[in-house]
């Protein structure tokens, strides 16, 4: 546990950024009413300096990182309530260093999910209590050991993520608002910020000149009105058919249809009881002659899942899919039938590959986030995380711009570096959901023809033909696909069935069927350009080597510009007990944007840290600095860096904990090295001392080029 001392290192400058946060309140827009100019008419309405539409963990994410920023925002929902459908359930690692940072999101995460062991394998097998076809266990020694990263993946229903986020916008002063009435908030008195808008649906967006007026249409009892909202910035979080993306004219390109699915979200606590004391999992994906599908097992102890079946419509009606007739498909893939079973939801939806062609639009004011930037096939569990590690890309940036210390190409920036990572992101996922269907495949099962007969049937002459002919062609190539999981089939004494469990085991012995963890792509990306600076010293180039092989699945740190800051235990300087350790990531505020300059205790380091603090002042950017001392620096414990960084007080001493490397060495540097690292832990600069002749110029370039001055 750390000391108040660590935690009064770590915040000092708290003080500086308030007083700073009260000087700028005109620079982040006064939130009020007023005239809105846009060239043609004059419309008066609330003004926000950001206006959020959707209110999914996105969007909440990056309502509690403005709040905390001192931005003011609102966010508006179409729906009247949050929805209880599970959705998106796997928090990578990235993902929930964020949530670290988010007044302990990750640790509320962590006791609230099922227990790791209950959920780290994959399970394929003939029916739930039928034979077992394979299992794959996602969870590593190195998982446990938080060797790269100091907080675990985790394994938490969207849902209740969702109020997580809820409960600590509250503590911040944000509300919902779940009972639209228009008499009191159009008001020009009153204030919307802080504000959760339930029941609020976007229906245009009109660019002016500093900013977008919003319609929103407001369900108000029985009756539906119109609202207008001012804004600098709107961000479009609304999910994957999202109406923003749609109102700009954004289009998506990539691979559209991949899969129609039903998803059924129900509760058994008999099912749940069975499984923990049989086979606990996470997914279980099973096929026999009766039924195939993929259940979710969200909490077994609190027998919650989620079932996942094909579906092919118009052929198949998604009215066919009631709560008996899915009752039915859940008894035929359990292999009896649990007499609890309780059927809450019922959703079709559609499974693509797509990125849009754009993240910004309108003169930068309009940006996409999230789902509504990018829709991926779930395998990998990228949807979800990519739009949170979206939000915090975002979230500095738009503090910087707003308060006019940032140019508007510094919210280019956002696009530059996050785009390529979601096209990224779509290639894996698509590899891992043909992975997935290896399975099958290997079975005798192939859904490529299921898929192409479906497609044929709706396209051409196919189109013509009587639907119950359709139909009975669909059902037709179904039938003998299934019969291919016959037991007369799949078994050791039938060749071709011994043939097909041969091939089955190979794939889960290469590690070649569907995975859950991706450590580098979760914690390795990085961003070739944008708001940083490449580095091309000697030291770089061989990080640029060590960084570029995300073909592999491990994880290689590195000090690369661009790249996620490596995790590593430090302790103050003056500290007397390992116990007071903590993670190099935490040397990055959660609650403000600040930028961290790390040093070794140097000279010439030095220097370049006294420029740096000198212009960051100057351009009011929030910066502190770190010396990293070697382990066992006892002889420095009393005074550390106070003689060379006077009257510079933003700074902070820590020591090296032993491990088998040093910290200049994780980077890919000597300890001459300079790393600068932004408010969302990414490296925007190194280089290293001794290469620098003249700090001065070079502080103003490295800042300029970061902030697009």
């Amino acid at each position: 546990m750390r000391s108040m001392a660590i935690a009064s290192r770590l915040k000092r400058g708290d003080l500086f950024f308030s007083r700073l946060r009260r000087q700028l309140a005109v620079a982040v827009y006064p939130f009020s009413s007023r005239a809105v100019d846009d060239g043609s008419t004059n419309i008066t309405g609330p003004h926000l300096p950001v206006l959020i539409v959707g209110a999914g963990p996105v969007g909440l994410v990056l309502s509690m990182l403005l709040t905390k920023f001192g931005i003011k925002c609102a966010v508006l929902e179409k729906s009247l309530i949050f929805s209880q459908h599970p959705q998106a359930h796997f928090i990578n690692n990235r993902s929930m260093e964020i949530f670290r940072k988010l007044d302990g999101l990750a640790e509320e995460i962590e006791r609230l999910q099922p227990p790791v062991d209950l959920w780290r394998k994959f399970i394929y097998c003939t029916s739930l209590s039928g034979s077992i076809l394979g299992s794959i266990d996602h969870m590593q020694p190195q998982d446990f050991e938080k060797v790269n990263s100091p907080v675990c993946v985790a394994h938490l229903s969207q849902y209740k993520l969702v109020n997580l986020l809820l409960k600590k916008l509250e503590k911040l002063g944000v509300h919902v608002k779940s009972r639209p009435g228009l008499s009191d908030e159009l008001d020009p008195g009153s204030l919307l910020e802080k504000k959760i808008l339930l029941g609020h649906e976007c229906t245009s967006i009109q660019p002016t000149k500093d900013g977008v007026i919003v319609t929103a249409q407001v369900h108000n009892g029985s009756k539906l009105e119109e609202r207008r909202f001012h804004c600098s910035i709107l961000i479009g979080s609304d999910g994957a058919r999202s109406t923003v993306r749609q109102l700009v004219g954004v289009k998506m390109k990539g691979e559209r249809n991949l899969q129609e699915l039903i998803s059924v979200h129900f509760m058994s606590m008999d099912l749940g009881k069975f499984l923990l004391k049989n086979r606990p999992g996470m997914l279980f994906f099973v096929f026999n002659k009766e039924a195939i599908g993929v259940l979710v097992a969200h909490h077994l102890e609190q027998g919650e899942f989620v079932l996942q079946i094909p579906y092919y419509p118009p052929q198949q009606n998604y009215q066919d899919f009631s709560p008996q007739a899915c009752e039915k498909i859940i008894s035929k893939l359990v292999g009896w039938t649990p007499q609890d079973v309780q059927v809450l939801d019922i959703k079709p939806w559609v499974m693509h590959a797509e990125v849009a062609e754009k993240y910004l639009t309108c003169n930068n004011r309009v940006i996409l986030v999230g789902d509504a930037a990018h829709r991926f096939p779930p395998a990998g569990g990228f949807g979800m995380n990519t739009g949170i590690q979206d939000v915090h890309n975002i979230a500095w940036k738009l503090f910087y711009f707003l308060n006019d210390f940032a140019s508007s190409s510094i919210l280019q920036t956002y696009e530059s570096e996050r785009q390529p990572i979601a096209i990224s992101n779509t290639n894996l996922s698509m590899e891992n959901f043909k992975a997935a269907m290896s399975i099958p495949s290997a079975l005798g099962l192939d859904p490529t023809i299921a898929n192409s007969v479906h497609r044929a049937i709706n396209s051409g002459l196919g189109s013509i033909i009587p639907k119950s002919i359709q139909k009975a062609v669909l059902e037709g190539v179904f039938s003998l696909g299934m019969a291919q999981l016959s037991d007369y089939v799949l078994n050791e004494k039938n060749p071709v069935g011994a043939m097909r469990l041969e091939k089955l085991k190979r794939i889960f012995e290469e590690g070649k069927s569907l995975q859950l963890q991706f450590p580098a792509h979760d914690l390795g990306f990085c961003y070739k350009e944008g708001a940083l600076v490449a580095g091309t010293s000697e030291s770089t180039q061989k990080c640029d080597r060590a960084g570029s092989g995300t073909v592999s699945r491990e994880y290689i740190p590195t000090g690369k510009p661009g790249s996620r800051l490596p995790h590593m235990h430090v302790k103050p300087l003056t500290a007397v007990s390992t116990e007071e350790t903590f993670s190099t990531l935490d040397l990055v505020s959660g609650d403000k944007p600040e930028f961290i300059l790390i040093i070794a205790p140097f000279k010439a380091s030095y220097k370049i840290a006294r420029a740096i603090l000198t212009k960051a002042k100057e351009r009011h950017v929030l910066l502190k600095v770190c010396i990293i001392w070697p382990q066992d620096s006892c002889q420095s414990r009393s005074t550390g860096s106070r003689t060379e960084l006077e009257p510079w007080e933003n700074y902070i001493d820590v020591e090296e904990v032993k491990r088998d490397c040093s910290w200049w060495d994780v980077c890919c540097s000597t300890n001459k090295g300079v790393l600068l690292v932004r408010p969302d832990e990414h490296i925007a600069w190194r280089t290293e001392s001794d290469r620098v002749t003249d700090a001065g110029s070079e502080a103003e370039n490295v800042l300029s080029k970061i902030l697009g001055l």
